[in-house]
């Protein structure tokens, strides 16, 4: 069985529709597919649409934003409900601050360069969730950038003068708000230095303690060496492994399954999960 548990949407900063991320995970042999957009659900019901169609389970998630003493944490959380209300406010706050610090990333942009919050807003599907991605986007489509990698190597990166941080939770506190909603949560790419700072062992601790199912160790940002630390790391504090291609459509050159996570795991999330997993 080949599950990839993390990939995104045009609900958020991916290419795909969410039914054409499932036909997409159809014809890169996946089993089941995460659909982890960021900071929101809005996905999930087409997706569980294209259930059928496709043959795919969808593992439905998503991506939490989140920090740890000033550096960012991207904390997946699966199988919650949706309606629990403190988790669905956090997830509303943090796409007002998302969209609030790319206004004013665009207005620090465009003193510049001939970008416009206009260019970036034909970028974003109806209801996404606005992030750097799209101010990538809109750089490219003004001829500035030739593509996504080089706006965030350059004008988007966070060491950068026109970066701006945005108002996210504490990753401990977010672990637990995930639990309370019947979620279980995995961290996301937590050695991905080529992202920024991460955060220290230590911090993993404490999540683990507040209920932090797994770590996701196989990951295109991990370099080995950081994998084999992880997987020390994961095994000293009882968590699970998890690997994700962190598929973003044509935005990013992550392809479908390229990395993977073991039947046993998504079976111990989907014990633990409020939902089930949506299958053919």
């Amino acid at each position: 069985m080949r599950i990839d548990p993390h990939a995104h949407s045009a609900v958020s900063d991916g290419t795909d529709s969410p039914a054409d991320l499932m036909r997409a995970a159809a014809a890169a042999g996946l089993d089941v597919v995460g659909l982890t957009d960021h900071d929101t659900v809005r996905g999930w019901a087409e997706a569980e649409a294209a259930v059928a169609a496709t043959g795919v389970a969808l593992l439905r998630g998503a991506e939490l934003s989140c920090q740890a003493r000033g550096i960012t944490v991207h904390l997946l959380s699966y199988l919650h409900d949706p309606a629990d209300a403190d988790l669905a406010r956090e997830m509303e706050r943090a796409r007002t601050s998302r969209d609030v610090r790319a206004r004013e990333m665009v207005e620090r942009l465009g003193a510049d360069y001939p970008i416009t919050w206009e260019m970036v807003e034909d970028q974003l599907a109806e209801g996404a969730t606005v992030g750097r991605p799209h101010i990538a986007d809109a750089l490219v489509a003004a001829g500035v950038m030739p593509d996504r990698g080089t706006s965030f190597d350059t004008v988007l990166s966070v060491r950068g003068p026109y970066y701006v941080p945005y108002r996210s939770p504490d990753a401990v506190v977010a672990v637990e708000m995930v639990r309370a909603a019947g979620g279980v949560p995995v961290m996301a790419h937590p050695r991905a230095s080529v992202r920024g700072r991460v955060v220290a062992d230590a911090v993993v601790a404490q999540m683990a303690e507040a209920g932090l199912a797994a770590l996701e160790i196989d990951h295109r940002d991990h370099t080995d060496g950081a994998m084999r630390e992880l997987a020390g790391l994961a095994a000293r504090l009882g968590l699970a492994r998890t690997g994700s291609s962190d598929y973003h459509g044509d935005g990013k050159p992550n392809v479908l399954g390229e990395h993977t996570t073991a039947p046993p795991v998504l079976e111990m999330i989907e014990d633990q999960g409020f939902l089930p997993v949506v299958r053919p």
